[in-house]
């Protein structure tokens, strides 16, 4: 014991009188580290040799690709909406541009169209990949070999026979090929073409969705042109306001205070033309982002705000988009699939009926022999009971999640298909009355217009009735896009178009 207490005492004094030197010797090396200055070097990327040949292929490639999807993408937008009339193309473009037009630039341009309808042919392959298992199997091949044999028997028998030779198999050919599986096959082909009908269905859905924020970025670029011209037209108004305060003042008929507040609302309202016409940037460049084409901004807009009041009736909304939205076919297509996994799972307990044959030439010498074989087989492949039950009740399980999803999916499109239809009657009541608002603002913007020029009115009550006038105008409009904005929506959520009245708004 007393030798483990000297031994435990040593290292404590040791340790205790190392310490300071590695603190010391630590905290020099962090001061000679700070005075050292750090070189900074910039690594330059690599420049990569690039193949012509293969490079103008690709782009030959991808053009090509393009043009049918783009083909695609306007055969499935017109099945439900009306024909594309627009023959425009990007590099035919002269700057003007209607929301048609827009819209089949989207069609053939925007990589998410591309990328939905890729993805379908993807699962459209799948299809005949199960289909290709009572396709024939071949196989061929040239071999060589020297063999030298392990004898185990002895005597005269043993050297009589040659132990060394070669063997050749010129050529080697054979196939196989499935008769019947007992519906295998075609369980999980069928199970493939559901699941790619889906995937079509959710290529609409892609398509409707970018259809829709061209709509959305088209309308408020509309509206940041008309707000844009409403701050003009109030900057006009405060201009005038400004000579009309400056003049009177100068006859004694107005104070120094009307000047400056006429100076301050001019100075505000330009602050707002500005911050209008930043917008009026921004909205361009969203709707060339949503059109798919980075460089479509300086366009000139043909269309103008619908003002046309939509014929709708919820039962019939609702009614179109049961059989019309897409994701909710969708749905309907996976849980299809899923109740055929069931099926292609339970049939995985039957045997296999198939055919083989293959022949054979060489030997000992290239030409010297051949042969030949063929038949039919029916066997089991790794039958595991336990492993094909638990695939049977995983199908089931999935087949319940599917109806379990088709089922939310249906109640989505209820909710949306609901919440569109009211925004869009909140909307249509709101124009009539922000329209009778603007009628009204208008009138006491000119009152007090009046009233400031003859001397009557002060630079208050101006900048008020202007300020109203602006408020209303833009909530107009404001409101005006809302309606065009929800219809839009609508037409999203039910799959399908509405109908557009006769009537004005």
């Amino acid at each position: 014991m007393k030798k483990i207490l000297k031994v435990v005492l040593i290292c404590s004094i040791l340790s205790l009188s190392t310490t300071p030197t590695f603190a010391k010797g630590w905290f020099k090396k962090d001061k000679n580290q700070d005075e050292k200055k750090e070189k900074i070097e910039i690594i330059k990327p690599e420049k990569e040799k690039t193949n012509l040949k293969h490079e103008i292929k690709k782009i030959k490639y991808n053009v090509q690709s393009q043009k049918e999807s783009s083909k695609e993408a306007e055969g499935m937008y017109e099945t439900k909406f009306p024909a594309i009339n627009s023959k425009i193309e990007y590099s035919q473009m002269n700057g003007e541009v209607t929301l048609v037009d827009c819209i089949k630039l989207a069609i053939t341009h925007h990589p998410a169209i591309m990328s939905a309808i890729s993805n379908a042919e993807i699962y459209k392959t799948m299809v005949g990949q199960a289909w290709s298992n009572y396709f024939p199997t071949l196989s061929a091949g040239v071999s060589y070999s020297r063999n030298d044999m392990l004898m185990t028997m002895s005597g005269s028998y043993a050297r009589m026979m040659s132990q060394k030779y070669n063997m050749y198999y010129m050529p080697t050919l054979s196939a196989n090929m499935l008769l019947f599986d007992f519906g295998k096959t075609k369980s999980m082909a069928d199970s493939a073409k559901k699941t790619y009908e889906a995937s079509r269905f959710d290529a609409e859905t892609s398509i409707e969705l970018v259809i829709y924020n061209v709509k959305v970025a088209y309308y408020n670029l509309v509206f940041a042109e008309i707000q844009k011209a409403v701050y003009e037209d109030t900057v006009k108004d405060f201009e005038l306001q400004l000579k009309q305060a400056k003049a009177q003042y100068d006859i004694g008929r107005k104070a120094k205070i009307d000047v400056t507040t006429a100076e301050y609302n001019l100075g505000n309202a330009k602050v707002n033309l500005i911050k209008a016409k930043n917008t009026l940037e921004l909205a361009a460049a969203e709707l060339a982002n949503a059109v798919g084409i980075p460089e479509l901004e300086n366009v000139v807009l043909k269309d103008k705000l619908n003002s046309k009041a939509y014929d709708v009736n919820f039962q019939d909304l609702l009614k179109t988009a049961e059989g019309s939205r897409p994701a909710l076919l969708a749905a309907k297509k996976l849980m299809d699939a899923a109740e055929l996994d069931i099926r292609s799972a339970k049939r995985a307990f039957s045997p296999d009926l198939s055919a083989f044959g293959s022949y054979n030439q060489g030997g000992r010498q290239i030409d010297s022999d051949y042969g030949y074989q063929f038949g039919v087989q029916l066997n089991y492949t790794a039958l595991n009971v336990m492993l094909l039950k638990k695939q049977v009740e995983q199908a089931k399980a999935a087949y319940k999640k599917a109806v379990a999803d088709y089922e939310q999916q249906r109640q989505n499109v209820y909710l949306e298909v609901k919440s569109a239809y009211i925004s869009l009657l909140n909307s249509h009541d709101s124009i009539d009355v922000s329209k009778l608002a603007l009628q009204q603002a208008k009138e006491r913007q000119y009152q007090a217009f009046r009233r400031y020029q003859v001397g009557l009115g002060d630079a208050i009550e101006f900048k008020d009735a202007e300020n109203s006038y602006l408020n209303a105008q833009l909530d107009y409009y404001s409101n005006l896009l809302n309606y065009n904005i929800n219809a839009a929506e609508l037409e999203r959520v039910v799959g399908a178009p509405i109908k557009e009245s006769d009537v004005d708004l």
